[in-house]
């Protein structure tokens, strides 16, 4: 645990003191409009490093429990059965141990869009499927079992706030701190596991230790998302995650684009509720918009709130 962090970092699974808001005046809204004074708090990094182990350990008892058809059920990713899932999970280990760890990667193909990149990550992923799904249960597993020691050694020894091997994209950066590439790889580890948990029914890791942060990465997303929505600036837009694991985001609109606060700076223009059964399924591909929208809730203006249907934590 990077328990040096704990004081400039967003700390899970625990209940923080909320402290008093109150709403600013016209003085000091006018202030912060032509003077560039932000009027929004801003959100402190996630550490994930340390979790890591535990939700990788829960993957290797998950997979112990399986039988020959569970290991053939379909799952939420598309053309992928629980084995394709548990081969992608080792492929994106042995991958990221090779490039982030070792510096060691094949010549690059030319990436002149978010389109190439995406056209060249599914092909990556496809072949891994391709090559590691063919391994027995056994040996699938126990690849996995050293792969994720090697990856959980990797992230908690590296610096929270040094430049990362790979930038969060779909965050709309260019480049990107370790404890943001570390959440982000934790989003990602932690839901193709739950893809295999809903497959075989058989749940565990929707807990406030593992899911609360995997939600505080994906609602990173939400300014690079909401860049071309124009509102007047200071329109301010709440989404809540409800639920045990769930919580709060304010995204506000200052002159220069959309940010992520932590504290309301004024009166909403429109207010979100997601299940957090379904938030995870909305940025992940997993469910379409129609069962999506039929279980949240908008009030206010209605195209504002609505947008988020359409956010992508994802690469693809």
């Amino acid at each position: 645990m990077v328990e040096c962090c704990l004081h400039t970092a967003e700390v899970t699974g625990s209940n923080p003191v909320v402290p008093i808001h109150t709403e600013p005046s016209a003085v000091e809204l006018l202030t912060a409009f032509y003077f560039g004074v932000p009027m929004f708090e801003p959100l402190k990094p996630i550490i994930t490093a340390h979790l890591y182990p535990q939700l990788e350990q829960l993957l290797l008892e998950l997979l112990r429990s399986l039988n020959a058809d569970e290991w053939e059920q379909p799952t939420l990713a598309p053309g992928w059965r629980v084995k394709d899932v548990a081969a992608h999970l080792l492929d994106t280990q042995l991958r990221r141990l090779s490039l982030a760890r070792d510096g060691y990667a094949p010549e690059p193909p030319a990436i002149a869009s978010n389109a190439d990149l995406v056209a060249f990550i599914n092909r990556l992923n496809a072949a891994g499927v391709a090559q590691y799904r063919r391994l027995s249960p056994r040996v699938l597993i126990a690849l996995l079992e050293a792969a994720a020691r090697e990856c959980s050694e990797h992230f908690q020894a590296l610096d929270p706030f040094a430049k990362a091997a790979f930038a969060v994209s779909w965050a709309g950066e260019a480049e990107s701190e370790n404890w943001f590439d570390s959440a982000r790889e934790f989003t990602e580890r932690w839901h193709h596991q739950q893809q295999i948990r809903l497959a075989v029914n058989k749940p565990g890791i929707m807990t406030r230790t593992l899911y609360r942060p995997v939600l505080a990465t994906f609602m990173r997303a939400l300014p690079f998302h909401y860049r071309q929505l124009e509102r007047a600036p200071g329109a301010l837009a709440q989404f809540d995650v409800t639920g045990d694991c769930g919580g709060t985001w304010y995204l506000f609109l200052e002159p220069e684009g959309w940010k992520l606060s932590a504290e309301p700076a004024r009166e909403r223009l429109t207010h979100v509720s997601i299940p957090q059964e379904i938030a995870w399924r909305i940025f992940t591909k997993g469910i379409d918009r129609q069962n999506a929208s039929a279980q949240i809730s908008v009030n206010g203006d209605r195209e504002l709130g609505m947008h988020v249907l359409s956010m992508l934590a994802i690469i693809g």
